[in-house]
């Protein structure tokens, strides 16, 4: 294979220039609080950055710092982003993503992973990387109609066994990628070394009438402590417009957010200021970064139909042993999503083990942190790289 490098055409960016300048803004009135959700006193400042002030360009030098490649697995094109291992026996590891991520969320993890001795670790640590777009996001489009987790999961396995070679591989995750790869852990187990992920939801988590609630349409318990009942409602409004819009209407959504990057950048920014654990944790050039990744992908529509094919198109089962997921799998879990009535890392771990999600896995490795947001790797890439370090030490 021969690398191919990043290059957004100039006709799509001053496209998009154009478009930005032409944005026609709503009054947003009596909005100061966010309330009504993203604020134009955040946004449009950021949109007009975006026309006259951000340099793609030097984002795509960063980015093409590694090495780029496009390939079909199958009938899906996947574009995916390679460093090499250094040290003395590197093992393949495949990233993830999520939504609204895109592969630039692993960049501060790569390279402490590809080469620990370079960062203060044990070369014996080492991975050789690879980071693809998921189908659909990014550039690894165009795609199929039906694209969800568990068939991306299939995609992930061809890509590193027939295409890459690899008879055995690790793979790690986080949001929908940590379905992808508990989905690797359940059906391909015996070709893996083992998994981490950032979550560990049920493979069955979008499976049902009701995949777009959070709830499963079961109201609060009447009765609960404040804090917990003002939890509940906190993380349910920080996920429910976003899930229930993904699967139940990502067509309409998309012909709005794909003919214009304004609405299709606060849509994305809602999620990235409420999901992270501060919104300094991206700053504008980041941001715009990710956004245009989306945009020049043509993207935001296909990504988003992902949620509503994980519900269209159910997860079933590949065996029936126990547990679902065999593969020897770590877990990264962060503050900012603690369950209600959840105040230290040690009640996370408790919290998961205790719950109906821990049987499904064969959990080896259990950390979590008084601390970060839900893009883990972007937030706290040193420790998400010493817990999956952890993880495979005993795997290799």
């Amino acid at each position: 294979m021969i690398p191919t490098p990043i290059h957004v055409s100039d006709d799509v960016l001053e496209d998009l220039r154009r478009r930005l300048l032409a944005t026609k803004w709503p009054r947003d009135a009596g909005n100061d609080d966010g309330f009504y959700g993203v604020r134009r006193t955040r946004l449009q400042p950021l949109v007009e950055y975006w026309a006259d002030g951000f340099d793609w360009r030097a984002a795509e030098r960063a980015i093409n710092a590694y090495d780029h490649y496009r390939v079909d697995v199958g009938d899906v094109p996947v574009h995916f982003m390679h460093k090499p291992g250094v040290g003395p026996n590197p093992i393949p590891l495949i990233l993830s993503h999520g939504w609204p991520w895109t592969f630039w969320h692993w960049s501060k993890v790569i390279d402490p992973l590809a080469d620990p001795a370079s960062y203060g670790g044990d070369p014996a640590d080492a991975f050789d990387v690879i980071v693809p777009s998921l189908p659909g996001f990014g550039f690894s489009t165009p795609t199929r109609p039906d694209m969800n987790f568990w068939k991306i999961a299939d995609v992930w396995h061809s890509l590193m066994t027939e295409v890459l070679g690899h008879p055995k591989y690790a793979a790690a995750g986080c949001d929908v990628g940590a379905l992808v790869t508990g989905q690797l852990g359940h059906k391909y187990a015996d070709e893996l070394y083992g998994m981490h992920i950032g979550s560990a939801l049920k493979l069955s988590f979008f499976n049902g009438d009701r995949g777009w609630d959070l709830s499963g349409g079961n109201p609060i318990p009447a009765g609960l402590p404040p804090e917990i009942h003002a939890r509940i409602i906190e993380l349910e409004h920080r996920f429910a417009s976003h899930l229930a819009t993904h699967v139940l209407d990502p067509s309409t959504l998309g012909f709005g957010l794909a003919d214009s990057p304004a609405g299709m950048l606060a849509w994305i920014l809602e999620r990235w200021q409420k999901w992270s654990e501060s919104e300094k944790a991206f700053t504008d050039d980041d941001l715009l970064t990710h956004a245009t990744i989306f945009w020049a992908g043509n993207a935001i529509d296909t990504s988003i139909r992902t949620y509503a094919n994980n519900n269209r198109y159910p997860w079933t089962p590949s065996h029936d042993r126990t547990p679902v997921i065999e593969a020897p799998t770590g877990i990264t879990f962060v503050s900012h999503e603690d369950p209600p009535g959840v105040h230290t890392p040690q009640e996370r771990v408790d919290n998961f083990l205790a719950s109906d999600r821990a049987p499904w896995y064969n959990h080896v490795n259990i950390t979590a942190h008084p601390n970060g947001g839900h893009f883990i790797p972007w937030e706290l890439p040193t420790e998400w790289t010493d817990d999956l370090r952890r993880t495979f030490r005993e795997l290799r």
